[in-house]
């Protein structure tokens, strides 16, 4: 699956960048083989915008249709009690 079929809301893991002079394009805005991401939003005939750890990247539809991915599942947050603050924390 192109990066460019992301659907908005859904996890992907990056599998392949198949060109190297993409492969430096993405490792410069934090993205490479195997990270992690969400579809933030699709913006239609307009770039694909994903988040990395609190970072929010526009890419490109050329750039998106070159980039494979596979869906991931989305995490369940964990709520766990904070000792010092008798308060729950989000892990």
């Amino acid at each position: 699956m192109k990066l460019a079929e992301i659907k908005k809301g859904q996890n992907f893991r990056i599998t392949q960048i198949p060109d190297e002079i993409i492969r430096a394009q993405t490792i410069r805005f934090g993205i490479s083989e195997g990270s992690e991401a969400t579809c933030v939003q699709v913006i239609p005939a307009g770039p694909i915008i994903v988040k990395k750890n609190r970072h929010e990247i526009a890419i490109g539809r050329a750039l998106a249709n070159s980039i494979e991915i596979e869906a991931t599942p989305k995490q369940k947050r964990i709520f766990v009690p904070n000792e010092k603050l008798g308060l729950a924390g989000e892990r």
